[in-house]
């Protein structure tokens, strides 16, 4: 990669940086193992004039969901768990889930029916977005969307034992195995690694995933002794507002296995390594490589629709936690065949090219123009690439 345009990373997110656009970001770029570019730019607390550091906390959200569908795969490879499963047999309100219709009267006006679903809701359902269950806020409002946002299902008070049983009695937005649907999918896989495992499932990602990784950093909440290191976003100067984040300070009673985490580039770099590296790092072997294989492959077959709302995009198919390139083109940014990736609500982004031994790290605290740095990332780091 040349030093030279890796620069432009640095001055391109610079300047956007000084036209307040996004606070600051902190950037992780290797390829065949070595660290080739690192930088902490701009602001972590723009409102309190604290410098971003390389060691500054972030709120992932999002990229919660890959780190829990590789948990879910270490059960699967003890023997504890398979894709082919029924959510049900672990928690077991699942078996009555229904899915809702939406029916018109003589006036015209809506009205939500619901029966019982042709098939259960598998494993692997949860892992690829299949599963029917929703968040409310993406694509098309509808009457089973509502029925989502109405259940307070935003807020951290719940268990997650309570949060999955909740889930499990609201209709489902489409029949399970037939549309890719974003939504709360994983939190309920999160729920499945604790009835598994036996272990919240805090601790078992501590166990399994961060003490093995040395993702000390990686946690759900930050404790107090880390608070001054927590990225802040700040006002949309295209509005006047700011949006509000999750209170990463309070102890989390939710351990939201879709949306809970927070951590660093560092630490997330080296989960991306251990993938790209077929799921080892530094002697920790967390995954074998034919299931990293598995994981990065496309699970969507033909018959499963793309929803209201496709947010791999065009070009990506959906594999078991993360979305996976299927061809060169029609996608608006560069990439690689069979690189994958995934990216967080508040900012965040990673993904991992095996074609070109390529990991990227991309840590930022800004939900209002994620979408156009993402793609403005991908120009730069690709465009640095000459042989």
């Amino acid at each position: 990669m040349s030093s030279d345009r890796l620069d432009r990373i640095t001055q391109t997110f610079q300047r956007h940086i000084d036209a307040k656009s996004l606070p600051g970001v902190v950037i992780r770029i290797a390829r065949e193992g070595k660290l080739v570019y690192s930088s902490n730019i701009g602001w972590q607390d723009a409102e309190s004039n604290i410098p971003m550091a390389p060691d500054s906390i972030f709120r992932i959200y999002s990229m919660t969901k890959p780190i829990v569908s590789v948990a879910a795969m270490t059960l699967v490879e003890g023997g504890f768990l398979s894709l082919s499963d029924p959510v049900s047999k672990y928690i077991p309100l699942f078996k009555d889930v229904r899915v809702g219709l939406e029916t018109l009267d003589n006036d015209g006006l809506k009205s939500l029916q619901t029966r019982k679903t042709r098939k259960a809701i598998t494993i692997q359902d949860l892992m690829r977005h299949t599963s029917g269950i929703t968040y409310g806020a993406f694509g098309k409002r509808t009457l089973v969307k509502e029925k989502y946002l109405a259940a307070n299902l935003s807020s951290l008070d719940w268990t997650l034992e309570a949060y999955a049983n909740t889930l499990a009695t609201l209709p489902l937005v489409n029949e399970p195995g037939t549309t890719w649907e974003y939504g709360r999918s994983t939190d309920v896989l999160g729920r499945v690694v604790e009835v598994v495992s036996g272990m919240s499932l805090d601790k078992y990602l501590n166990e399994t995933i961060f003490n093995p990784l040395r993702m000390y950093d990686t946690s759900f909440g930050v404790p107090e002794h880390k608070h001054d290191r927590i990225a802040e976003n700040m006002v949309d100067i295209k509005t006047g507002k700011k949006i509000n984040l999750i209170d990463v300070r309070k102890p989390m009673r939710l351990f939201a296995g879709g949306h809970g985490l927070s951590s660093t580039a560092d630490d997330y770099i080296r989960f991306c390594q251990m993938m790209l590296n077929g799921g080892e790092l530094d002697g920790a072997r967390i995954l074998s490589p034919k299931t990293v294989t598995f994981m990065s492959a496309n699970h969507l077959n033909k018959n499963i629709s793309n929803g209201s709302l496709y947010l791999p995009g065009p070009g990506y198919g959906f594999g078991l936690g993360f979305a996976t390139r299927l061809e060169d083109g029609q996608s608006v940014w560069p990439g690689s065949i069979g690189e994958y990736f995934w990216a967080g609500y508040g900012g965040t982004y990673f993904w991992i090219d095996p074609s070109e031994s390529l990991t990227v790290s991309f840590m930022s605290q800004d939900p209002y123009r994620r979408n156009e740095h993402r793609v403005l990332l991908r120009n730069l780091v690709y465009q640095s690439i000459i042989k």
